[in-house]
């Protein structure tokens, strides 16, 4: 009697399993998290999300670790079926406590960055512009409701696709490589450790770019605008010296801004550099269809597993 009642709880465990899809093979939708900030760079992520979308259910929140934003990209995406949610940070760099902050919120970290309490009275305004909120404090600091689980995918760091667009933008204004210096500049976290994480990241997308072989000198740097004055006045100094030393040298300078999108730093580039000869292009890493490759490469891979 046992024998049998061990067989067919053995037969209706191997049915269920049959019945039962596999969780990599559920459908996904992807939270493509994104800063946020002018209309123009607002547009350039809405226009990535909307490529990837044509394949794979995707709702972006803009925001710096803003919950209510996330929350209801969570809602429309379960709206639309999903029984999964990637989570693609649409961000230079992972190391920051803008990351920290949203892996809390969406059930990746069990333990509250310092950070996430400020972040937490932030919201965008309609042009992207940020402003403190008190009244969104308390809610913006509890992790985000969800039915369905979410992972969460690093963000673009020293990928392979951001040194292949980084290397076009170089070579867009290359004329002769020997006689010229390309300084690639980041925005930059304000912890020491981050930052050093991040020129690790950006030196590793120097040697990625092996078309900058041939230029005479390619150096990195961040700006830090967000840390103290004295670290950003010495980020100035820093960076208008470079410039100098290879104008000196009767070398041709060409910056190339680390950025998702132009809409702001880009600016406070060019004023740390005013009086100076260089040149930089047009556009930071968007717009540019390889970004909406790296966010199904990302989430596919995700999922998969």
């Amino acid at each position: 009697m046992m024998k049998k009642l061990a067989l067919s709880f053995v037969v209706l465990f191997l049915a269920a399993c049959a019945t039962t899809p596999a969780k990599s093979n559920e459908p996904y939708g992807i939270l493509l998290l994104a800063h946020g900030g002018s209309q123009r760079w607002n547009e350039s992520v809405a226009d990535v999300a909307k490529s990837v979308d044509a394949n794979v259910p995707t709702e972006v929140a803009f925001g710096m670790a803003q919950r209510s934003a996330m929350q209801s990209a969570v809602e429309r995406l379960e709206a639309r079926g999903v029984k999964r949610i990637v989570a693609v940070p649409l961000f230079v760099s992972s190391h920051s406590s803008v990351i920290t902050s949203t892996e809390f919120l969406l059930g990746k970290r069990r333990t509250a960055p310092k950070d996430l309490a400020d972040f937490a009275g932030m919201s965008h305004g309609p042009g992207g512009e940020m402003h403190h909120d008190m009244s969104k404090m308390e809610d913006g600091t509890k992790p985000v409701k969800t039915a369905v689980p979410i992972l969460m995918t690093n963000a673009l760091n020293a990928h392979p696709i951001v040194a292949d667009i980084l290397a076009s933008r170089v070579q867009s204004l290359a004329g002769d490589p020997a006689g010229e210096v390309v300084i690639l500049v980041a925005h930059g976290p304000t912890e020491e450790d981050e930052n050093r994480r991040w020129l690790a990241d950006m030196s590793k997308l120097v040697k990625e770019m092996k078309s900058l072989q041939n230029f005479h000198r390619v150096e990195l740097q961040t700006v830090r605008d967000d840390a103290e004055e004295p670290i950003r006045n010495a980020a100035t100094a820093e960076l208008r010296a470079r410039v100098e030393k290879a104008t000196a040298e009767g070398k041709r300078v060409i910056v190339i801004p680390l950025l998702i999108s132009y809409g702001g730093i880009e600016k406070s580039i060019q004023k740390r550099l005013d009086g100076l000869k260089y040149e930089m292009p047009t556009q930071g890493l968007l717009p540019d269809p390889r970004i909406a490759n790296w966010v199904r490469s990302m989430a596919g891979e995700a999922a998969g597993r």
